[in-house]
């Protein structure tokens, strides 16, 4: 067999991602408080970006309103954005960079965008720090009268407290990390255990419960004891009549035992563990005027970028030489301008994305803004995609942590995504809508006798929506609503 080298031509199309086209699609996706931190790291790794600050911003609105009220208005060039691009991110950048037209277009004010609230927040606004579990219960441990021994075990019981209040670590393994009895580590958890709130460090939900009967004066009841020791799975299941049987007494004095146990707190520690709300700034507001709705997307909080005028000038100093190290500056400088130029022309891009598809979506459910969530529409990314003239992916990058300031509340742009579900007679309702009329018929339920899944499912086919019981069960636990059996009070 012979071998030979040809030479061969062809052509073929392939996708190449520029660093460009990367930086767009990440700065797309971020949340608005990513964004804000990326922007940050690429001033301190840019010496070219530096933030316009207030008294700048301040006197170049008031010098572009004197221009714009000095300015004929036939001579004026407006150029209403009617449509934007999405960024394909051709070319990689590297054209010859025109000095002389750069000192032009980038000059002291250069690309800016948003806008920035000088004044800060006032200290009668600010929110102190709560104190923790573990803090609570170290303080009330230094004023027990307890030996250092105890207090070196005690300490290690609080460490190995969940956020509910639980011990989660065995007495062998307390007592083997400080060198003392098993014995010795439970009387230090029972002192311990009489630390407030009631029912802390408890080893499982009946001991928890059962310290907080003997601290309400309730452990000498033996009604109360025997339903906690032994029949905490019929009180889940609210089977009372059983526990009465079972305890030989009135289903009435059963009742009055778990009504008792009802006002304990299956979980002492949650008070001090929970989170701390964070409040929503939304990317983009929906204002209703008249009959119509106007879009703004909020820049406020986002630095104000430009080009630094330093750089400016020494780039200007550097046109008339040709040596190694100031044509190695110039270089320096040149990539740093081209990256600072993209990164504010991506951020710009990213904003007037944002404002066309919210534009599209408050189409799309108009009925939803003017009437309420009952007329909220079936919605899919290809809708808004093919509307906007964009791929599916970039939609679903847009709509990803972004949130809307309605007239109605804010909401995340996903809540206007939903499946379908088939009426009986007109036009598809969306998932959501069902979902609230699910928890419209729970809400007006009697509590002695509420409604079954199968109950609900006709109650929704009068109102012209025919769906199967494993979906409204399958509603109902995205919800967090529990069956009928667990939602069914006595007293």
């Amino acid at each position: 067999m012979a071998f030979e080298l040809k030479q061969n031509l062809r052509l073929s199309q392939q996708l190449i991602m520029t660093p460009q086209l990367q930086q767009a699609i990440k700065l797309l996706q971020l949340s608005r408080l990513e964004l804000v931190e990326t922007i940050n790291q690429e001033m301190e790794e840019n010496p070219l970006l530096e933030e316009i600050s207030a008294d700048e911003i301040s006197s170049e609105e008031v010098s572009a309103e004197a221009e714009e009220n000095m300015q004929p208005v036939e001579s004026a060039d407006v150029k209403p954005l009617e449509k934007t691009e999405e960024i394909t991110g051709e070319g990689d950048g590297r054209e010859e960079f025109d000095w002389n037209n750069y000192l032009e277009d980038y000059g002291p004010v250069g690309v800016t965008y948003g806008r920035q609230d000088a004044e800060a927040p006032a200290w009668d606004n600010m929110i102190s720090e709560g104190e923790s579990l573990t803090q609570y219960l170290m303080w009330q441990m230094k004023l027990s009268p307890m030996s250092e021994d105890e207090i070196k075990v005690g300490t290690q019981i609080i460490g190995n407290l969940d956020q509910n209040g639980y011990l989660c670590a065995t007495l062998e393994e307390i007592a083997s990390l400080e060198n003392v009895e098993v014995g010795f580590a439970e009387n230090v958890l029972k002192k311990v255990q009489e630390f407030d709130p009631p029912g802390i460090a408890a080893r499982g939900l009946q001991e928890c419960l059962l310290i907080q009967a003997r601290m309400m004066g309730l452990k000498r009841n033996p009604i109360v004891e025997e339903i906690i020791s032994n029949h905490l799975k019929d009180l889940e299941l609210k089977n009372y009549q059983h526990i009465a049987r079972k305890l030989k007494v009135s289903l009435r004095e059963a009742e009055k035992a778990v009504l008792l146990i009802s006002s304990m707190d299956p979980k002492p520690g949650s008070i001090y563990a929970a989170e701390r709300a964070q409040a929503i700034i939304p990317d983009v507001y929906v204002v209703k005027a008249g009959d119509e709705y106007k879009i703004i997307v909020n820049d406020d909080g986002l630095p104000r970028l430009r080009i630094s005028n330093f750089y400016r000038e020494i780039m200007g100093g550097l046109g008339s030489h040709n040596n190694n190290e100031q044509e190695n500056g110039k270089k320096y400088i040149r990539e740093k301008v081209q990256a600072a130029t993209w990164l504010i022309k991506s951020i710009q891009q990213r904003q007037k994305t944002i404002y066309r598809v919210t534009e599209s979506i408050v189409k799309y459910q108009k009925d939803f803004f003017d009437k309420g969530i009952k007329h909220l529409k079936p919605l899919v990314l290809r809708d808004i995609a093919a509307d906007v003239e964009m791929h599916e992916s970039t939609i679903s990058r847009v709509v990803n942590n972004k949130y809307m300031h309605t007239p109605r509340g804010i909401f995340e742009l996903k809540y206007f995504f939903g499946s379908s579900i088939q009426r009986v007679s007109g036009e598809n309702i969306a998932s959501k809508s069902v979902k609230e009329e699910i928890k419209k018929i729970i809400s007006q339920e009697k509590p002695k006798k509420p409604y079954s899944d199968c109950d609900i499912v006709d109650m929704l086919k009068d109102r012209g929506i025919d769906i199967a019981r494993r979906t409204v069960a399958k509603y109902r636990e995205m919800m967090g609503i529990l069956p009928s059996s667990k939602r069914k009070k006595y007293f």
